[in-house]
């Protein structure tokens, strides 16, 4: 039927209610991916509205899991870059004869660059996709690893800053990528499995990050060998950093041929002159539970961030010449932190359970913080390697909570976006807490410095109980509601 009586055609979302669809075939076709396009999942949906036949095909491909794999891999390059000074702080002090303040700054350097540069780079990533930004990220991680190479030298502290600072910009490219590549690559039913996927690899690399460093670099007083065992340390990462960055370069791929989702499906018709990235910004910033998630989750992850940076100074202080046992309690945070990441992910795919799920782990994170808090100094290393775990297995486990929550308390705006202004949050409350926390430590001891962070993760608890649920549809399914819009 065509002219003036022609009806649009609807998507999913509104066929089962919809009086005016006359008939309605649905046809799932499950089969395995052995074709030239990987496929492994095909559905085809065919309406059928006065004699006129709509069709809309979405395929989920194999390779979803290779793109969010290399994803990992790179944020895990990255990521192990920030807590490679951080946690032989007083190696690297001797090293270039510089303050334990001045060392701390090479971690906050990764969140005092991304609060400049978020809004441009999620620009970027709307405007431009995901292979774009995967080649930047990439090639800046690389030429920060290669610049650290050629400051291995006692004078050379401004050089190695400025590696550092190169791969902190490229950690700008990375952080809001997850929650994107989940909705770019991946079926309803996966997204949140796959955005845990994506921030289990910044997660790894932290942990390496805490674990290798104190292996390669032992604490000797040779300073010849003490570069020897640095330049090590950053030829390998520089290596790491090369093969991913020609990885990306030959393999990544900026979308699948075909949508993994109806609302996907939906959003490949809107043309870029119909979205407005500064239009999308005012409406997050006047969604109120969105502004009040951005709040929570800066004080969450922000604690995080002062733990990972401050650890060595805090353990070392109550267990002195413990390098090596300081870098295996971060790898026991994180490690911890990524079991919970996965479960968490997996659980919020079967239930959407997003405010009861979010709400539970907060407030166990402020629990294992003061557990932690109050059993640093009994001299119990075992001790602490299992409160440490505890307050990872739930405060680093939030961090692809706040991503996905934030997704669905946003959409259908864009993924980066929302994951920008979150991990912005996070940056600016990550530099506060580490600064304040560093200085009560030194003034008033490591507990003093805790509780100081538990005061605001209390804080946080309470702000989360105020919060709302993400607004649901009939379906279940809250990308349904973008649908539903488009196809009015």
């Amino acid at each position: 039927m065509s002219g003036e009586n022609e009806k649009p055609s609807l998507v999913y979302g509104e066929i089962k209610d919809n009086p005016n669809v006359l008939d309605l075939e649905k046809i799932t076709i499950m089969k395995s991916a052995v074709d030239s396009e990987d496929v492994r999942m095909e559905h085809k949906i065919r309406l059928n509205q006065n004699g006129d036949d709509t069709n809309q095909t979405i395929k989920l491909y194999k390779r979803r899991w290779f793109i969010v794999l290399l994803f990992s891999s790179y944020s895990l390059c990255n990521s192990f870059q920030w807590i490679q000074y951080g946690i032989i702080n007083n190696i690297f002090m001797r090293f270039y004869g510089v303050e334990s303040f001045t060392i701390d700054w090479m971690s906050m350097i990764y969140m005092l660059t991304y609060i400049p540069f978020i809004f441009p780079v999620t620009w970027l990533l709307d405007k431009k996709g995901l292979r774009v930004i995967a080649l930047v990220a990439t090639a800046m991680n690389c030429a920060g690893t290669w610049i650290k190479v050629t400051s291995v030298r006692p004078n050379l502290f401004a050089v190695t800053m400025l590696g550092q600072f190169c791969c902190s910009l490229a950690q700008v490219f990375i952080l809001g990528m997850p929650s994107k590549i989940a909705s770019v690559w991946f079926g309803s039913e996966e997204v949140s499995t796959a955005c845990s996927i994506g921030v289990f690899g910044n997660q790894l690399g932290i942990a390496i990050g805490f674990l290798v460093p104190p292996i390669l670099v032992p604490n000797v007083e040779d300073m010849d060998q003490l570069a020897y065992h640095i330049s090590i340390m950053f030829y390998i990462t520089a290596g790491v950093a090369t093969l991913l960055f020609l990885l990306v370069v030959m393999v990544f791929q900026e979308r699948p041929e075909l949508p993994p989702t109806q609302a996907q499906a939906t959003a490949r018709c809107i043309s870029p002159e119909q979205y407005s990235y500064t239009a999308s910004i005012l409406r997050l910033l006047r969604n109120k539970p969105f502004l009040l998630l951005i709040l929570t989750y800066g004080l969450n992850v922000g604690c995080f961030y002062a733990v990972g940076t401050l650890l060595n100074r805090m353990i070392i202080e109550h267990y002195p010449g413990e390098e090596l046992n300081a870098g295996r309690i971060g790898l026991t945070i994180i490690i911890a932190g990524m079991v919970g990441s996965l479960i968490c992910g997996i659980w919020l795919d079967r239930t959407k359970t997003y405010k009861q799920t979010t709400l539970t782990v907060y407030i166990m994170s402020f629990v294992g913080m003061l557990v932690y808090a109050f059993t640093l100094s009994l001299g119990h290393l075992w001790v602490v390697f299992l409160t440490a775990g505890a307050l990872g297995f739930f405060m680093t486990g939030y961090l692809p909570l706040g991503f996905e929550f934030g997704v669905e308390l946003t959409y259908p705006e864009c993924e980066g976006t929302s994951s920008g202004l979150l991990n912005c949050s996070a940056q600016v409350f990550g530099i506060m807490f580490t600064i304040c926390q560093g200085k009560i430590i030194d003034n008033y001891g490591t507990l003093a410095g805790n509780i100081f962070l538990c005061v605001f993760l209390f804080i946080g608890s309470v702000l989360t109980v105020l919060g709302q649920k993400p607004k649901r549809v009939p379906s279940g399914d809250p990308r349904t509601q973008f649908e539903k819009h488009c196809a009015r």
